[in-house]
């Protein structure tokens, strides 16, 4: 595998991934997660993903309301292969990670392996349209998902690089802002489900104004 890859297609991609099951991790094509690696399991996983060349990590949410057993909780049924675009060590065990997103995976089944980190087979074939960067793009109601995110960061009173978020393509903008949010892992489950780009914006909308509304009955501030 070239340093730079490039994935054109689900062919493009492994059938058998190590998985990271991690609550509230919303990793979507083309966005970037940064990962503290340092349990022993998954140091082995990041040193088999750097030694096989493929450097692509399922990341993956474990279903709560399915738990499974403690040291294997059952896993949602999608999740999103990345490939490390950037590695460090720590210097005190520790790995720093970034992943880049490159497509969905359906699970269709988890592994007998002998690697303390989990494997699943998997298909992207149902997400085939991940490959094509900014696909749906035009279809996204830009000024409901910036008014969705000016109110809630008035109500938290944040502040936010307005020039950069102006700029931002469509695709950039509901991805990035959908995989910072701070909202729960079923909500973050339904973001990566999202059949399209358009869909998952009018999701991070409705959940933004949900949130604001019982911020406003309860006479807290929303979720920070």
């Amino acid at each position: 595998m070239p340093m730079n890859a490039s994935y054109r297609g689900p062919a493009d991609l492994p059938s058998t991934l190590p998985v990271f099951p991690l609550p509230g991790a919303l990793l979507l094509p083309r966005g970037q997660m940064p990962l503290n690696i340092f349990e022993p399991r998954y140091l082995a996983m990041v040193d088999d993903a750097l030694r096989s060349g493929h450097r692509l990590i399922g990341m993956i949410q474990p279903d709560s309301a399915h738990p499974g057993p403690e040291d294997k909780p059952t896993l949602f049924r999608v999740g999103c292969v990345g490939r490390i675009t950037q590695f460090a060590e720590s210097g005190d065990g520790r790995y720093l990670l970034q992943l880049t997103g490159v497509s969905r995976f359906r699970l269709e089944h988890e592994l007998a392996v002998d690697t303390p980190y989990r494997q699943c087979l998997v298909s992207y074939a149902p997400f085939a349209d991940d490959f094509v960067a900014r696909k749906g793009e035009k279809a996204v109601d830009r000024a409901a998902l910036l008014r969705a995110l000016r109110d809630f960061l008035e109500a938290n009173k944040l502040k936010a690089d307005w020039d950069g978020i102006e700029s931002a393509p469509n695709e950039a903008l509901v991805n990035a802002l959908a995989m910072m949010s701070p909202y729960g892992p079923a909500e973050k489950q339904a973001l990566l489900e999202a059949p399209d780009l358009k869909t998952r914006a009018e999701i991070l909308v409705a959940v933004t104004e949900i949130e604001l509304a019982k911020g406003r009955n309860s006479g807290d501030a929303p979720l920070q």
